[in-house]
């Protein structure tokens, strides 16, 4: 008569175990981007084949990691985010490419050294892994962007819009997403079919690289160093959008919405003064 007992005693403390991992889990939707980042870089190293030596994966975990830990102990103490730095070392290892772990470190410093002296209203005014990998490139030599390295597998390329989808609706920074991507296809459609008249399947083919929409939905889409006006953001979604066009079609350059938004970034801090609204907090 006793066995029922414990095993409803056994379910209840499971059941409570699993609402507290829920709830704290669904508080920061970090996690959520740690888990989604983490599973396209597994697809890519498991059934894109992509080669990367180990000691560039740890190379990029553990600049960004101890930069993190560093600044965070003179500064905030505030250690809930290193988060963050794994997020930035995810997003290092999906889109910058390079065969010394060296600079990959380097990329992991500049990047969350970035976040850190660049600051303007309490707030990093660049993306941090946008920063690393842009100063990267510009100071070594040795490092790209690599967006063929996606292929245009469409199941990937649906997984990242809807788990990207996911993120952006939590953190309420999902009309950039769409205005950023709105912009820059119109523009591309009108240029690629309308004026030089390729076929639809060429302009499909651009728009299905891993890296544009890991860029639309997880790199442009910060909730920290973004506008923080809802107005501010669509104006500027669409100036990052315009120079992307522009690097693309009539400079040829290799990874334009990464350098755009680069160039775009310091204007943040004109749009925060001009509109001013209530400042983005991961917790």
């Amino acid at each position: 008569m006793e066995l029922p007992v414990i095993i409803n005693t056994k379910e209840n403390a499971f059941q409570q175990r699993f609402r507290a991992f829920s709830n704290w889990f669904n508080r920061d939707a970090r996690h959520y981007q740690i888990v989604f980042l983490s599973s396209f870089l597994t697809y890519g190293i498991a059934v894109l084949q992509w080669e990367i030596a180990p000691s560039v994966f740890a190379a990029a975990f553990s600049a960004c990691l101890i930069t993190q830990f560093l600044f965070v102990t003179f500064k905030s103490k505030d250690l809930n985010s290193l988060k963050s730095a794994v997020i930035s070392a995810l997003s290092l290892c999906l889109l910058l490419k390079t065969n010394d772990p060296l600079i990959m470190a380097l990329a992991g410093v500049l990047s969350i050294g970035g976040k850190f002296i660049f600051r303007y209203g309490g707030k990093h005014f660049f993306n941090p892994t946008n920063f690393g990998i842009i100063t990267t490139i510009l100071l070594t030599g040795g490092a790209w962007i690599s967006p063929g390295q996606w292929g245009s597998d469409g199941l990937l390329v649906f997984c990242i819009g809807m788990l990207g989808f996911t993120v952006l609706l939590s953190v309420k920074r999902l009309d950039i997403a769409i205005t950023f991507f709105s912009v820059f296809s119109l523009l591309n459609f009108f240029r690629s079919v309308m004026q030089l008249g390729w076929t639809a399947d060429v302009f499909i083919h651009q728009f299905s690289s891993g890296t544009l929409l890991l860029f639309t939905f997880f790199m442009i889409t910060d909730p920290v160093s973004t506008p923080s006006h809802p107005a501010a953001r669509i104006v500027w979604a669409s100036m990052v959008a315009m120079l992307s066009f522009y690097l693309s079609a009539f400079q040829f350059v290799n990874g334009a919405p990464l350098w755009a938004l680069f160039m775009l970034s310091p204007l943040t801090i004109l749009f925060n003064k001009f509109f001013p609204h209530t400042k983005f907090s991961w917790l």
